[in-house]
């Protein structure tokens, strides 16, 4: 499971270790986000958990998102966890630059849906910028509190806090996986 800010690259992370180590990936944002830009996890939680569950229910996949409402079950059925813990000059441009790019391609960010990043959506308090600007303290605190709950103790929990730091985690989880070990 991959999770931090918007921006730090849980997407890009997670489909380079799914492909490297064969891995289903399971993007969260695309089991949540309807068309009309509509949001599962508050219009019908039990339908978003239910897509989770049913996503995870495979023995080689990989998450990357940060809904709160199905962390634990995702955590109850990973071998790993990686924290995204990028300070804001790293997240932020990767962010900006995805929004822009977004915008000015105007592709359909999930299959289906039709929702497509607009330069009007920048306005909005939900857009991710502003969303990670608010909210971004307050995440990482719990995230660090779901690190220290010994609950999770037998997850392997892997915070990294540079693109270098990233970089390493991959290689070293690709080697335990050459050797026939759960990644």
């Amino acid at each position: 499971s991959v999770m931090g800010v918007s921006g730090a690259g849980k997407s890009t992370l997670a489909a380079g270790l799914a492909a490297r180590l064969g891995l289903e990936r399971v993007e969260l944002d695309a089991l949540n986000w309807l068309p009309g830009w509509r949001d599962l996890h508050t219009e019908d939680p039990q339908a978003f958990i239910d897509r989770v569950e049913a996503a995870t229910r495979g023995e080689r996949w990989i998450t990357d998102g940060n809904y709160i409402i199905c962390q634990d079950l995702v955590w109850s059925r990973a071998t790993d966890v990686i924290w995204l813990d990028y300070p804001l000059s790293v997240s932020m441009p990767r962010l900006l630059r995805r929004t822009l790019d977004r915008a000015v391609t105007g592709r359909e960010l999930w299959a289906g849906t039709g929702n497509r990043e607009r330069f009007t959506r920048w306005f909005d308090k939900d857009h991710p910028v502003w969303f990670t600007l608010r909210h971004r303290t307050r995440a990482n605190a719990r995230r660090e509190a779901w690190f220290a709950d010994p609950k999770w103790a037998a997850v392997r929990k892997h915070r990294v806090t540079s693109p270098k730091e990233a970089g390493a985690l991959v290689e070293r989880l690709a080697a335990l996986d050459a050797d026939g070990q759960q990644a």
